[in-house]
């Protein structure tokens, strides 16, 4: 009934004796990416640092260096508050900022488009984006190296065809604009249909893009939330999408 995995753990346990014992061991991970995140520099000055993919990894990678990446200067970001517009969002994405969503619950009534290549977008605080009017509040591009972190995506009160889309549907007519070498990567990425008020969504998370790396999501109906409420299927029910584009 469960079974667990372990990839690139040094100690885990031996899969000799699956599935008497349910354990699956590989010794390295295929391919995997650290989630960003804020700190503060010897300066005192804010930075993001943003892990790159790795790949046939053993062990942690920042046990005796600093894991591989890049880091960001918080000044290109815009950081920004549920109190702003998406076009302000949108605008800011355009001109080449990446995102950090402070906490609270944002509401989204056209899509948050993130076009640009390698693009972050770091949430904390459990950063709540709302579908207002059956929008899909958020969409990424078919391009490689984008972050999406530490996001919670509602569903509204009016049904949504997708919470968050990666890529679209035959975007590129059939030509790879993507990079197995620095995957596009959905890290703490949660989605959820009911709680506050009663969520109404097709397909919550659709990836139509190649090399995407999916790392801790959670999508489901929520139990809790509006007194006496019980979902029906007309409300929705959250699914997952994949194609290749």
């Amino acid at each position: 009934m469960w079974n667990q995995v372990f990839a690139g753990v040094i100690g885990a346990p031996s899969e000799a004796e699956f599935p008497t014992k349910p354990y699956t061991t590989l010794d390295t991970t295929p391919v995997s990416r650290e989630k960003p995140y804020l700190f503060l520099d010897a300066q005192d000055q804010y930075q993001v640092r943003v892990p790159s993919a790795q790949t046939s990894t053993r062990g942690a990678s920042w046990e005796n260096v600093l894991t591989p990446g890049r880091t960001i200067p918080l000044s290109e970001f815009f950081v920004a508050r549920p109190s702003d517009s998406v076009q302000t969002i949108n605008t800011q994405l355009a001109r080449g900022r990446h995102l950090l969503l402070t906490p609270g619950v944002y509401d989204v009534a056209q899509s948050i488009s993130v076009k640009r290549a390698r693009t972050v977008v770091l949430g904390i605080g459990h950063a709540t984006l709302t579908a207002v009017g059956g929008s899909t509040p958020l969409q990424v591009a078919d391009v490689p190296g984008v972050i999406i972190a530490g996001v919670t995506i509602d569903a509204g009160t009016q049904l949504s065809p997708v919470l968050l889309q990666v890529g679209k549907k035959n975007g590129n007519n059939g030509a790879g604009n993507t990079d197995p070498s620095d995957p596009t990567t959905l890290s703490d990425v949660y989605f959820r249909v009911g709680g506050p008020h009663i969520g109404k969504a097709d397909i919550s998370l659709e990836v139509n893009s190649d090399h995407v790396l999916i790392d801790h999501t959670w999508v489901w109906r929520a139990d809790h939330g509006i007194e006496g409420f019980q979902a029906t299927p007309s409300a929705g029910t959250p699914t997952l999408a994949a194609t290749e584009s």
